[in-house]
């Protein structure tokens, strides 16, 4: 798997980079073909072709820069050679894939998104610092605010933005470059806001460390961080603004409602047990799930595709960013705090029951009155976090978290086959299977 090195750049082989850009290259050419062909059934002119064909071929060379293949280039054979995926190109998927069945098929298709979408991301965190940067003259206030963009997150976020705006653009034939760097600021804007509220998280939840060094918090006083935090979110605020697209600032703004919201619901969750797990449902979808859903709907509004596009986006990412977050509790009790880079049972000790407490709780209630005081008396925090693990928590956790990524498969599969349409169904396979 491809990973983002601190200078913002996808670190990866460079042999298996150039197959994959070979392969989407090559998958593009051949459905370029084919609608070439559609077009002149229809009736247009061979000329208006030559034309349509150049202006795309110029597009290509600046997605896939230093490569050049031959349009003509026998696409099947390549792919089976490269063993880039199962399916053959141009053909429209319908899955009908229960929510319930095991997401066996993702595992075959051997596209990585993070390499295919090179070019969108490997100077990222290089504008986001640029950006942050242009914005003070404050020295201090800069290195705060740039001290998580340092290329060692996931960038999950802004990789999906991606993926989705460039799935969305193939499906609506409009692949402009115009367009493209429009959704590129929504995804600049969803990982300026992800960490803006990490900023925020570490101040509330007074945490040490976060991605395997001292937080924030641990190196600047409270008040210095929680400006900094501020002076994030005003920055990405202004580059959305230039987009000068209304429903899109709505849209935008809705996550940023959400964070707040969500935080609220964490910091007062002391519901019945009937209500304690629509209570979380409804929190983590808030403070992770609208982010990505919200985001992804955003790049569909922009490329001005029509309201069922538009949800199938939001559907996506709401699906995605459940299940990233159901995923990342359950590693509180399983992974190290190495693999993780902040410390593990970190929600017990903050007084948080999460899923796999919730669940945990149908097997042993006595860990109801723990969720009640919040984990606050001596000793609570050892004992949850043994019933989890002698419970099946942990296995219920999972099981929902797939079914949030089979949703999203099969909404995936409801945009026209490309290499970014699989890319989205391969998310959801490094969405349940990830370590850290």
């Amino acid at each position: 798997m491809a990973c983002l090195s601190t200078s913002g750049r996808v670190a990866c082989g460079s042999r298996r980079q150039q197959a994959h850009k070979l392969i989407c290259r090559l998958f593009l050419n051949h459905s370029l073909h084919s609608r070439q062909s559609s077009q002149l059934v229809a009736g247009d002119t061979p000329g208006h072709a030559r034309k349509y064909r150049a202006t795309h071929n110029e597009q290509l060379a600046r997605s896939f820069h230093g490569l050049s293949f031959g349009i003509n280039q026998d696409y099947l054979s390549l792919l089976q050679t490269s063993h880039s995926c199962s399916q053959p190109p141009n053909l429209r998927s319908h899955s009908s894939v229960h929510t319930q069945q095991p997401a066996g098929p993702v595992r075959e298709i051997q596209i990585d998104p993070y390499i295919i979408l090179d070019d969108e991301l490997k100077y990222f965190y290089d504008d986001v610092r640029d950006l942050l940067q242009s914005g003070t003259s404050q020295p201090e206030l800069d290195t705060i605010a740039c001290y998580y963009f340092d290329g060692q997150g996931k960038a999950l976020r802004p990789m999906v933005t991606m993926l989705m705006a460039k799935a969305l653009n193939y499906h609506l034939n409009n692949e402009s470059h115009q367009l493209v760097h429009k959704q590129r600021q929504i995804a600049l804007f969803s990982e300026m806001v992800h960490s803006a509220s990490l900023v925020h998280d570490d101040v509330i939840d007074q945490s040490d460390f976060r991605r395997g060094k001292p937080s924030v918090n641990a190196l600047w006083n409270h008040k210095k961080v929680t400006m900094a935090g501020d002076y994030i979110l005003s920055i990405a605020s202004i580059m959305i603004s230039r987009l000068r697209s209304d429903d899109v600032t709505i849209v935008l703004s809705q996550i940023l409602t959400d964070l707040v919201q969500g935080e609220f619901m964490q910091l007062g969750s002391r519901e019945t047990e009937n209500e304690r797990f629509a209570h979380y449902l409804t929190k983590t979808y808030r403070k992770t799930a609208s982010l990505i859903a919200n985001a992804l709907k955003a790049t569909a509004v922009i490329a001005q595709a029509d309201d069922n596009v538009a949800e199938v986006a939001f559907q996506y990412g709401r699906n995605i960013g459940l299940a990233f977050q159901l995923v990342d509790d359950m590693l509180d009790f399983v992974s190290s705090t190495e693999q993780m880079g902040k410390p593990t049972a970190a929600d017990l000790k903050l007084g948080l029951a999460t899923a796999p407490v919730l669940f945990a709780c149908e097997k042993y209630p006595e860990l109801n009155p723990m969720v009640m005081r919040r984990f606050s008396e001596p000793g609570d925090v050892e004992r949850a976090f043994e019933l989890v693990h002698k419970s099946h928590g942990l296995e219920q956790t999972r099981f929902l978290a797939k079914k949030h990524c089979n949703e999203a498969i099969r909404l995936a599969q409801e945009l026209t086959e490309s290499p970014y349409q699989k890319g989205l169904q391969v998310v959801a396979d490094l969405v349940i299977n990830r370590m850290k």
